[in-house]
């Protein structure tokens, strides 16, 4: 599969749109995924609940997981909608800014 960039969805951008509406992304670590919603070809669909696999798989095991599993169905895989976690992205985008703010002055 090709990596494209690409805007956030709108339902994110609207949770914090000062930041997120300039935000494209090319790669989503695991860390700020919640879900990934996988729409095959022939109408079905699975919810992967990262979340959940967060509690008892290392983020590794996870985007092997994931790898593995875009790549079996990649001829199959109509769409992949990855869903964040907007409230742990904007915790960290917050933190790391204040630490960065606090190093400048």
């Amino acid at each position: 599969m090709t990596k494209k960039t690409k805007k956030l969805p709108q339902e994110v951008i609207d949770h914090w749109p000062e930041i997120f509406a300039d935000i494209e992304l090319e790669i989503v670590p695991i860390k700020y995924l919640h879900a990934v919603r996988v729409q095959f070809k022939d109408g079905k669909i699975w919810d992967i609940d990262i979340a959940k696999s967060k509690i008892k798989d290392k983020l590794e095991d996870i985007e092997k997981s994931l790898t593995e599993l875009f790549t079996v169905y990649e001829q199959d895989i109509e769409n992949i909608d990855f869903r964040l976690d907007t409230i742990s992205l904007k915790k960290d985008i917050q933190s790391r800014t204040a630490k960065f703010i606090k190093k400048r002055k």
